[in-house]
């Protein structure tokens, strides 16, 4: 028999328990999701939903945050307080216990609030684990109680900061005298550089969103943000009266198709959790619960889809079974109302989700005792009676709306109907035009524009299609491409402003349609990028102001039609050159032209040159447009990849995107007026053309 070591095996001694907050500062993804910005931004969310959470309970209606220059953050409420009096069962003052244990709360069906962001009783205790310092002032019962803590611990620092020194002790300290009315809690704390990376910081514009998206969603609380980081502080503040109907006005950009739409109501559904008893065991009890929706919605006259779901004011990014039973009623409600105002006729299929969703912006929002969501981060909510109570009241307000409309508001959801119809009918379109046009190389298919001048390279990763302005420029970049694979498509001028057109009207205009087809991978949300035919698309445009213009025009249909290419960084701007200088005395081994691409540039070598003793020939040639290039000078400057310079077209921010091109490009001619009025005092008249 062979003995084994018992120095090698497994055995108890080798497990390891985690004890309290340990296990948070072991795992920190587990609770707070990273380590990085994201993380430490979590953070803060979890103190300030405590603060919330006192407000939807009815006992608050301010809340501060305050980002202070010694790099801590601060937190105020005029709530109830964190209890301090003694727990009988830990020994330990209310404000310890929650702060000291995991899963320790008022929110898990004691009574002390109805409905709350917080569930799992670990956000503040996580919050102190994961600081290097956290100080707690609880102002209740006309009196100030005080707190500290150490990476979790209780204690008593002899000054200010994180690095003061620290001596371990329980208990709540005497903060002062102060009137019986006045209650509140304030938090500050630093977050420990052990556990979050260097990067991580706090973003104040991701503040001001956050807080703003509370302040609609508790009409009547006030929500302000103070930055002291800088030489000057800033501070801004949120209140809002009209909920959530003013949140939906804020968050559509477009002009409106009907009014805001509000449907409330109530349901009720059963079902068995886990119940703290007076002995203190959890038992297994069979609750009743009520789930309030309160949707709003509106239709307008763009394509994109805006819908934010919120469960107790939290944020439900990816969703849940509350945006399932949200659609699935909008679906067949819109169907059935289509049907009967004979907007659908009997042999027509019915419209999808994604034709009701077009130009939709809408807030969902449910409140629930104990929702259950999926993870600590609460992304999505995964109470399974949610979709069905929303379904049912989303359902029976919209028919009521329907059946007994006001005088006013009879004509919007007749647009609003109308509108879902046409989107309807220009998918189709569009389905169908991308099936009929699709095709791999021009032998395939010779529906393809004639003026296409493709390449020969079937590889898609190396291929390269230059929308090129005017016929003019064409011939010139036909000598100068290298037609392996590089292949070419002339437009005439401007291209339809697709921005402030309908579907219909972007596939009757004929360089629409052709880039669209040439691309080959369909448009709008049937657009499939495993499918296009070209691994780059390049706009060679003029380097004049029609240039710019029509490379605007042509990114609007790329950002509103066919987003895909632009997201994978596969749309990209030539970058040709302004002016050709020509060296009459360039010297053994060097060019005898040099070419610039800036006014800047162009006096910058000029001066070089100078300085040099370089001589010119003067006045220095100026590009008018791309035609006045021969094939070697455009190859050599704009074509050619080992000497050309491209611009990359991506998409950083959605919505700021989103803002610009309704700006640039919409219908709304105010604003623009504006922007180019406040803007005309920054434009230099010496660099435009006349």
């Amino acid at each position: 028999m062979t003995a084994v070591s018992v120095e090698t095996g497994y055995t108890a001694r080798h497990l390891s328990v985690l004890e309290g907050l340990e296990a948070v500062r072991k795992r920190p993804g587990m609770y707070i999701g990273s380590t990085d910005s994201r993380g430490l931004m979590h953070c803060l969310w979890e103190i300030v939903d405590n603060g919330v959470d006192e407000a939807l309970a009815g006992y608050c209606d301010r809340i501060e945050v305050e980002l202070h220059a010694d790099g801590s953050i601060e937190v105020r409420d005029n709530g109830r307080g964190i209890p301090v009096d003694v727990e009988p069962k830990s020994g330990l003052a209310g404000v310890e216990l929650v702060y000291t244990k995991l899963h320790a709360g008022g929110k898990f069906g004691g009574g002390s609030y109805g409905a709350s962001g917080g569930l799992h009783g670990v956000g503040a205790s996580v919050v102190n684990a994961l600081s290097s310092r956290l100080d707690v002032e609880v102002d209740r019962d006309g009196q100030i109680h005080e707190i500290s803590f150490r990476r979790g611990v209780p204690g008593v620092f002899d000054g200010d900061g994180p690095t003061a020194k620290f001596k371990k002790k329980s208990g709540l300290r005497d903060g002062g005298k102060l009137a019986r009315k006045v209650t509140g809690t304030r938090v500050r704390f630093w977050v420990d550089h052990q556990i979050f990376l260097p990067e991580a910081e706090v973003s104040l514009d991701e503040i001001h969103v956050r807080l703003r998206q509370t302040a609609f969603l508790v009409p009547g609380l006030t929500l302000a943000v103070r930055d002291s980081r800088g030489e000057e502080a800033v501070e801004e503040e949120f209140h809002f009266d009209g909920g959530i109907s003013e949140f939906t006005e804020f968050l559509a950009r477009d002009e409106a198709v009907c009014q805001v739409l509000r449907l409330q109501g109530v349901g009720h559904f059963h079902e068995t959790v886990p119940v703290l008893d007076d002995l203190g065991h959890m038992t297994p009890t069979e609750v009743q619960r009520e789930l309030t929706v309160d949707v709003a919605l509106r239709w307008g006259k763009g394509y994109d889809t805006t819908v934010r779901s919120f469960v107790n004011v939290i944020a439900t990014p990816k969703g849940g079974t509350h945006v399932n039973g949200f659609e699935r009623a909008l679906v067949r409600t819109l169907n059935e109302q289509l049907r009967e105002t004979r907007l659908l006729k009997n042999g027509d299929a019915p419209v999808s989700r994604e034709d009701i969703l077009e130009g939709l912006t809408g807030v969902v929002t449910v409140r629930v005792p104990e929702p259950q969501f999926e993870g600590q981060t609460k992304e999505v909510l995964g109470t399974s009676a949610a979709s069905r109570i929303v379904s049912h009241v989303v359902s029976r307000e919209l028919k009521e709306l329907f059946t007994n409309p006001s005088r006013a508001l009879k004509p919007q959801l007749r647009a609003a109907l109308e509108k879902i119809v046409a989107a309807a009918k220009a998918r189709i379109a569009a389905r169908e035009h991308r099936d009929n046009q699709r095709r791999k190389t021009a032998l395939e298919n010779s529906a393809l524009p004639a003026k296409l001048v493709d390449c020969r390279s079937d590889d898609v990763d190396r291929s390269e299609l230059f929308i090129v302005e005017g016929d003019s420029a064409l011939g010139t970049a036909r000598a100068a491409r290298d037609s392996e694979f590089q292949a070419l498509l002339p437009i005439r001028g401007k291209i339809l402003n697709v921005q402030k057109a309908s579907v219909a009207d972007m596939l009757k205009n004929t360089e629409c349609a052709a880039i669209i087809q040439v691309i080959g991978a369909g448009s709008g949300r049937s657009f499939d990028i495993e499918a296009a035919r070209y691994g780059k698309v390049i706009l060679m445009a003029d380097a004049d102001v029609d240039g710019a213009h029509i490379r605007c025009l042509l990114l609007t249909l790329f950002h509103r039609y066919m987003r895909p290419m632009v997201a994978a960084g596969r749309v990209f701007a030539a970058v040709p050159p302004l002016h050709r200088i020509e060296v009459t005395n360039p010297g053994r081994g060097q060019g005898k032209y040099v070419y610039c691409y800036s006014d800047a540039e162009l006096h910058r070598v000029l001066r070089d040159l100078e300085r040099r003793g370089k001589r010119w020939k003067d006045p220095v040639q100026r590009y008018k447009g791309l035609g006045e290039m021969d094939a070697d000078q455009l190859a050599e400057t704009t074509m050619e990849p080992r000497h050309r310079t491209l611009r990359r077209v991506r998409i950083e921010d959605i919505e700021e995107a989103e803002r610009i091109f309704d700006l640039l490009m919409g219908s709304d001619v105010a604003p623009r007026r504006e922007f180019i009025v406040g803007s005309a005092a920054e434009v230099d008249r010496d660099h435009i053309d006349a």
